[in-house]
């Protein structure tokens, strides 16, 4: 395993990873910083969620930024409000010792006449939901001539979550004139066509083999039980292990929100989140669940979406997912920034051989557990 040091990170940011104990690079940091930092050219990295994919192209990024040029330089796109959020706040975490840098994070709301006076400053680099950005360039609020480098995050979400026309239209825009980074936990049809469309042919890859896309920090278990046993044994579970924080999956907004009703009527503290909270709701429930005065989020798989929860130990699969890399994004919420998680599913005999046929296809130990 590398250090900072040895992947050519400037002295300054290394102290403040130190500082948060980001002290070895993940396998995607290893291989990728050092290429980005140096080259700039064409990139595509695939590795699991919450295995520092961020770090990997921001580090090399803010190296990259020149400080004297106070035009836009970088726009990094990403799936989710929260997710935009949360890149632009761990880019200002990064320059802390750093050159003076200045990010601005896109993404609408009641927030949007302070963000576009902000983009009337000094702004290096502009985080953005690819809808957002495409209606700001529409009215011509922003300013993208000196355009250097485009970074697409978790472009498998953005373009599942219906961005791939904006997207489209804005790597079009700014093709043959900037360097273009696409991560990505997951490599499907569509993203393929896109990297052939809009990436130089020559673009460097870091491919993390599917057989270790899985954080090797998580630990993988799983309960057997009937559909009519799952609330009982989930209670049992969490009371006897003492668990007053989680993120709960299940496949259905109609099945989260009745477990969050019978939750509920435990005296358990929870909330849903899902599709038909309004964008002042789903902070709300956020905010809540960040500062842990809420125990556990029930969510399906699109509601989940960009969801970025530091210190988070447990991902519990109440149904299982119809796709593997759904159960790659699920898990992924855990284990973040070098912690150790539990992902840990309650299943039926159809759903338990559906779950070791994804521990086999990805590679994983999966063990039961007795209550």
């Amino acid at each position: 395993m590398s250090e900072f040091k040895e992947l050519g990170v400037d002295a300054r940011i290394i102290k403040r990873l130190t500082e948060l104990n980001i002290i070895e690079p993940t396998e995607i940091q290893e291989q990728s910083i050092p290429f980005l930092s140096s080259k700039g050219a064409d990139f595509i990295g695939m590795s699991q969620t919450g295995t520092g994919k961020t770090a990997a192209y921001s580090i090399p990024l803010l190296q990259n930024i020149n400080v004297k040029n106070n035009n836009v330089q970088a726009l990094i796109l990403a799936p989710t409000r929260e997710l935009v959020q949360q890149i632009a706040k761990n880019i200002f975490k990064f320059t802390k010792y750093y050159k003076p840098i200045f990010s601005v994070s896109i993404t609408g709301g009641p927030n949007m006449a302070k963000q576009l006076s902000l983009l009337n400053k000094n702004t290096h680099i502009i985080v953005a939901t690819p809808g957002r950005l495409m209606d700001l360039l529409d009215k011509q609020k922003v300013n993208l001539e000196n355009l250097k480098y485009v970074v697409l995050d978790e472009a498998d979400e953005m373009l599942k979550l219906g961005f791939k026309e904006d997207i489209e239209q804005i790597l079009s825009y700014s093709k043959g004139k900037v360097n273009t980074w696409l991560f990505s936990a997951t490599l499907p049809q569509d993203i393929k066509k896109l990297i052939q469309k809009h990436l130089r042919v020559n673009a460097h890859s870091v491919i993390i083999s599917e057989k270790t896309v899985l954080n090797k920090n998580i630990k993988h278990e799983y309960i057997s039980c009937n559909t009519a046993e799952k609330l009982n044994t989930l209670i049992q579970y969490l009371k006897k292990n003492q668990i007053n924080r989680g993120l709960l999956f299940c496949k259905t907004k109609k099945a989260t929100a009745l477990l969050t009703k019978q939750l509920k009527s435990k005296n358990i503290v929870c909330e849903a989140i899902q599709g038909d909270l309004t964008q002042l709701e789903r902070e709300k429930v956020m905010r809540a669940f960040k500062n842990e005065s809420l125990g556990f989020l029930i969510s399906t798989d699109v509601s989940a979406r960009g969801i970025d929860v530091e210190n988070l130990d447990n991902v519990i699969h109440y149904e299982m997912p119809d796709q593997i890399d759904y159960y790659t994004h699920r898990s992924g919420r855990t284990a973040r920034g070098g912690r150790k998680g539990l992902s840990i599913a309650f299943v039926d005999d159809k759903e338990l051989a559906l779950l070791k046929k994804i521990s086999k296809t990805l590679n994983f130990q999966i063990n039961e557990t007795i209550l």
